[in-house]
Order: C-alpha cells, then sequence, then structure tokens
C-alpha cells in the first residue's frame, strides 16, 4: 500500500485503545472548543497503518488535496503514538519529522467531554 505509515500493535485490544487516542489529537479551535481528528488507524488484511484523512479519501478515489504539512502532521502523531508505547512503526526510516512539526493539539481523556470532536472521515462509511 502506498498510504499511510505501516504500523503493529501489540495485541488486538490495542486497537481500540489506538483508534480512540487518536479521536483526541488533531487541529482545535479553542474558541469553540472543536477538535478535529488529523489521522485515523486503517486495519486492511491483518495489516494496520495510521492515515491522514485526506489518505483515506484518495484511497475512497475521492479528490484529495494532501499537503506536506498534512503528511508531517501524521508523522508526527504517528511518532508520538511510537513513544507512548502505543504502536511500532515498521520503517521508521520513512517517517520524517521536521524540527518544527504542525501544530496539534492533545486533549486528554478527562477533557475530552467538553470539546466537540470532529471526524472527517468515518472508516466504514463512505
Amino acid at each position: 500500500m502506498d498510504f499511510g505509515i505501516k504500523i503493529t500493535i501489540d495485541k488486538p485490544d490495542t486497537f481500540l485503545l489506538v483508534k480512540e487516542t487518536l479521536t483526541r489529537i488533531g487541529v482545535a479551535s479553542n474558541r469553540t472548543k472543536t477538535l478535529y481528528q488529523s489521522v485515523h488507524i486503517f486495519h486492511k488484511r491483518g495489516e494496520y497503518y495510521i492515515m491522514h484523512f485526506k489518505e483515506l479519501f484518495k484511497l475512497d478515489g475521492k479528490p484529495a488535496n494532501i499537503t506536506d504539512e498534512d503528511y508531517e502532521r501524521r508523522n508526527h502523531i504517528c511518532s508520538l503514538m511510537q513513544d507512548w508505547g502505543l504502536l511500532t512503526i515498521i520503517e521508521p526510516e520513512k517517517v520524517q519529522i521536521s524540527s518544527q512539526p504542525p501544530p496539534i493539539k492533545i486533549l486528554s481523556y478527562k477533557d475530552k467531554e467538553s470539546w466537540d470532536l470532529i471526524q472527517k472521515y468515518s472508516i466504514g462509511s463512505q
């Protein structure tokens, strides 16, 4: 697959943990307390990928203007998830991290109820 970052997870339960954690990471509007999820975990034929939502649009054959900043955001979030022990990046040399990663907001689990969490892509319903 030419999209996303291929990863492994330790056990099947971790999939749901990664999926939930990603709902709390993205681009935020502090004024409206809205967070737009940037990346998703994608599972296909026993393999797992971290993908920017625009990559998922492209995978579905829909137009998507994915930018270098989008890729940098995806890479940064994936790297953070690995640092937290939630996943392992299969080919870390392909995950370029810039010295100034694009801005993201990470909500704590306890704060998520006071924010509007928006997914721009919903896996399985396109």
